[in-house]
């Protein structure tokens, strides 16, 4: 009776003896404090994606310097206008511009302004273009053919918000190769925001040489057509009026537009040509303009 006792107290001590072990070799394996977080890799922004369009559509690239030396208008579409001068038929054709709104010269000197959106004041520099369709010999059979012409030339001009006056000169550099000019103004609104309205005259002027290409009959050109023989003059050759209009989508981008009436005076009215078509001439043009900016 006596040996179950002390096999229970032996028992009993070395499950207290073994919990003491164990729990001796926990407290030695524990961690004396929480492990410092890991920081965390700094996060590095990738690159803006690489801009794939061609600088002429690209806002902010290469054609829209934030410094620019010089900064210009361009406009490039679609004309209606007669077939020859003195016809009463019509025919489609190309219509370019360019306007200097701002230029820097070595030296500092600067001309416009940099900031010119829309419109701008004071003197003014255009580039002035006009192309002239040719005259086949099946549009007054006996009349000899006049190919076509590319006219190109610079013009002045003095604006104001709500008016301009200007002045072109161009030269025929293919076809007539000779020297034409043209007087104009307008009176300018802005209905709305973007949106710029211009109505005034215009003059037209030509060389002898010119209007003796469009409207000269020679001996044999009579005989041949029945026409009778004409030697025309240059100076005045006729009087209009051009009512445009133009909308900006943004700085860079817009939209022009143009109708055109002229009236065919002095030698190009009495031409025998023009009275085989019309002395009156309609036109009317639209192209897309885009403003640029560069940097030399």
């Amino acid at each position: 009776m006596t040996s179950r006792p002390r096999y229970r107290i032996a028992l009993a001590a070395l499950v207290a003896a073994g919990a003491i072990v164990c729990g001796q070799a926990a407290v030695a394996q524990a961690p004396t404090g929480a492990a410092p977080p890991v920081p965390a890799e700094p996060s590095v922004p990738l690159p803006p994606p690489a801009n794939t369009k061609p600088g002429l559509l690209a806002a902010g690239g290469a054609l829209d310097s934030g410094t620019p030396d010089i900064v210009m208008t361009l406009r490039a579409g679609v004309q209606v206008s007669p077939s020859y001068y003195g016809s009463d038929e019509y025919k489609l054709g190309p219509d370019l511009a360019a306007r200097f709104d701002y230029v820097r010269f070595p030296g500092g000197f600067e001309y416009g302004s940099s900031r010119t959106v829309g419109f701008r004041t004071g003197w003014g520099v255009q580039g002035s273009f006009r192309y002239i369709g040719e005259r086949d010999k099946d549009a007054i059979e006996g009349l000899d053919d006049i190919p076509w012409s590319a006219e190109a030339g610079l013009g002045l001009g003095y604006e104001q918000r709500n008016w301009r006056a200007f002045a072109d000169v161009r030269y025929g550099f293919v076809g007539h190769n000779t020297w034409v000019g043209e007087l104009g103004a307008d009176a300018i609104a802005y209905p709305i925001e973007g949106l710029t309205l211009t109505a005034g005259p215009r003059f037209q002027f030509g060389t002898d040489t010119f209007a003796e290409t469009y409207f000269g009959v020679s001996s044999e050109e009579s005989t041949a057509s029945g026409l009778e023989t004409y030697d025309a003059s240059g100076g005045l050759l006729a009087t209009g009026v051009e009512i445009g209009a133009r909308y900006l989508f943004n700085e860079r981008w817009g939209v022009e537009g143009a109708i055109g009436y002229d009236r065919l005076v002095n030698d190009a009215a009495d031409s025998p040509i023009t009275s085989t078509g019309s002395p009156d001439q309609y036109s009317a043009r639209i192209g897309i303009t885009r403003r640029i900016s560069l940097d030399f």
